[in-house]
């Protein structure tokens, strides 16, 4: 297992902190309730819903909004929701996945495709880029979970592959279909993680210079904003101190 590496540089500051809160939940709960709708409100026999509750829960969203979430897939809504996943190029060479979950394939596919133009990337054809990530679960936990050693030790008795952590929090990793069981044991072991999610982690990052990054960061903010866009994963590295003054 590895111990410290720079994984704010490789998934995309998901959420941007408070900026976004109110479109997180929104994003939250549509998974919810998409979750709700095709598997049912059982969250033990549900473990889609079962994660997103999670994650919900640890993004601190309401219970109320939860549940509404939830009713809403079983009072129908949801039906026309489809996932989509796009691929393409940022600024740099950077390899870029956006997941979508979208009642309007038209739409969406227009705004992605705006927002690669507009800042330098191209979009290509799924598979174009997926190839260089590999499909694993992340599981987080804050920093405060507990020391470097004492989550390693838990992670590897739970099976998992891989723990990265800093100063921010504990990222683990595991195969994507030993999620659920890698969750649980940890959840027995340590407590509920902020999240549990199946990710795109890449095999190797693109090293990005100051010129390109400011461009690549704004697709990347632009794909994050718009409702229908759930994830984005990217594979480039950015120096700590251009990445400090682009978040000014």
């Amino acid at each position: 297992m590895a111990g410290h590496s720079k994984f704010k540089n490789i998934m995309h500051r998901k959420g941007r902190q408070d900026a976004v809160r109110s479109k997180m939940f929104a994003k939250l709960s549509k998974e919810i309730t998409v979750a709700s709708k095709l598997g049912g409100p059982d969250t033990d026999g549900n473990p889609r819903l079962r994660l997103a509750i999670q994650n919900a829960r640890g993004q601190s969203m309401p219970k109320d909004n939860i549940m509404r979430a939830v009713n809403k897939g079983q009072a129908g809504e949801g039906d026309d929701y489809t996932e989509i996943r796009y691929e393409g190029y940022g600024s740099g060479g950077v390899a870029v996945i956006v997941e979508v979950l979208t009642d309007n394939k038209n739409r969406s596919a227009s705004n992605v495709r705006a927002a690669f133009t507009k800042y330098g990337g191209a979009l290509g054809e799924t598979g174009s880029v997926s190839f260089m990530f590999d499909r694993v679960g992340e599981i987080k936990y804050p920093a405060e979970a507990g020391s470097e050693d004492d989550i390693m030790e838990a992670a590897i008795e739970a099976g998992a592959d891989d723990v990265q952590s800093d100063e921010d929090g504990h990222i683990i990793t595991c195969g994507f279909e030993d999620m659920n069981t890698v969750a649980t044991a940890l959840t027995e072991a340590v407590n509920e993680p902020l999240s549990v999610n199946p990710t795109w982690k890449p095999q190797n990052t693109v090293p990005v210079d100051a010129d390109k990054a400011a461009s690549l960061m704004k697709l990347i903010d632009a794909l994050e904003d718009d409702d229908d866009v759930q994830n984005v994963y990217a594979n480039f590295e950015i120096d700590d101190a251009v990445m400090e003054e682009l978040s000014q």
